[in-house]
């Protein structure tokens, strides 16, 4: 009796045990390669058990990604079809929604739409091209004034600043510059300055990165040599314009160099280029990460979504890594693979790699 009992008191407490400790074992996300295409045929093949090529020809023209790589530049659609694909005969400046191929000295500058129809022409440009936010800029040969392009291809308004521009971002109808005197400016959507800010703190003032937020309520900047700081900041009071610092951080870095920096996750978070690494912000908690890797960024996601974070880390003799994040800071994927040139796009599920002349898709699953 006392046997029967002790055996069924084990498999109670074994039971008891298996259902309050097991845990669910944690889906990882995986690539699942969908497409690959060589710039030079144009012609996508289908990739995985389950391809199908896509025998519809039309294409969203709000979803082109756009690409360089290589001697080519261009952009194609989800499914691998290219738009435009040409040979890269000058200076190329490319954007989502525009993008202009123009000479060293250029006495017209054509704009276009990703299916490569024109634009806009600008007669006389005295400057050259650049695209944010869905606007048309045109920046001087000393890289220190900016005018902004309207849909007629007359200039909007100018601003003249005081040294050479180092970085620039727009969102909002705002237009964030660095400069390389150590001042960030915001102008507003008629090319009034209606912010200014000195980081200071360093032994020589610049400013290597900057990024604004999509509302407009935020700045992120990188800026000083000896010593590098990363900065926050956050819009108060009545005034839209009025910016205060609400994190710093000093840096191990030392760049002398333009860094990446940007928002991403809807504002949520900001990725930033860092000293063997990158960074990751968290606006809500004010909390700052880091993710190491040996070797240089080349190439990142600026999409951002589903807290994953997508990177190219470049190596000596042309050996390349993507690396995938999970934020706040975990790295969970590492592909090797040789290649002297390197994309790297991202449309929600869906990543895009290129090199070596060739564009390959997967889409982001968990497992």
């Amino acid at each position: 009796m006392k046997r029967k009992i002790w055996l069924a008191s084990g498999i109670v407490l074994f039971m008891v045990y298996f259902f309050c400790s097991a845990r669910p074992i944690p889906l990882e996300t995986v690539l699942i390669p969908r497409w690959l295409n060589s710039l030079e045929y144009g012609i996508p093949i289908p990739l995985g058990e389950t391809a199908r090529p896509n025998e519809d020809e039309t294409y969203d023209i709000d979803s082109l990604m756009p690409f360089e790589l290589g001697s080519r530049f261009g952009y194609f659609d989800r499914e691998g079809r290219f738009s435009v694909n040409q040979v890269t005969r000058a200076n190329v400046s490319l954007s989502p929604q525009r993008w202009a191929e123009y000479d060293a000295d250029p006495g017209r500058i054509t704009v276009n739409n990703p299916s490569g129809e024109a634009l806009v022409v600008i007669e006389d440009p005295r400057g050259y091209p650049f695209f944010l936010d869905g606007r048309i800029f045109l920046i001087n040969g000393e890289q220190s004034a900016i005018s902004e392009i309207d849909s007629s291809g007359r200039t909007a308004w100018s601003y003249e600043f005081a040294s050479p521009l180092t970085c620039v971002d727009s969102a909002a109808g705002l237009f964030l510059a660095g400069s390389l005197d150590g001042v960030a400016g915001v102008l507003d959507s008629t090319g009034k300055q209606v912010f200014s800010f000195e980081p200071g703190g360093s032994r020589y003032s610049i400013i290597v990165g900057c990024a604004i937020s999509r509302d407009g309520a935020r700045l992120a900047i990188i800026s000083g040599i000896d010593r590098q700081r990363f900065l926050v900041l956050e819009r108060f009071g009545t005034s839209e314009n009025d910016y205060k610092v609400v994190y710093h951080e000093f840096l191990d870095s030392d760049f002398r160099r333009p860094v990446y920096i940007s928002f991403i996750e809807e504002d949520r978070w900001i990725v930033y280029e860092r000293q063997g690494g990158l960074g990751f912000f968290e606006i809500g908690s004010r909390l700052s990460t880091e993710v190491e890797f040996d070797g240089e960024l080349s190439a990142i996601d600026h999409s951002g979504g589903q807290a994953l974070v997508f990177a190219v880390v470049s190596r000596p003799s042309n050996v390349k890594e993507l690396i995938g994040i999970k934020l706040p800071a975990r790295l969970i994927i590492k592909a090797p693979f040789k290649s002297e040139e390197v994309f790297l796009g991202r449309k929600d599920s869906r990543l895009f790699v290129g090199g070596k002349q060739t564009l390959i898709s997967f889409d982001l699953e968990k497992k």
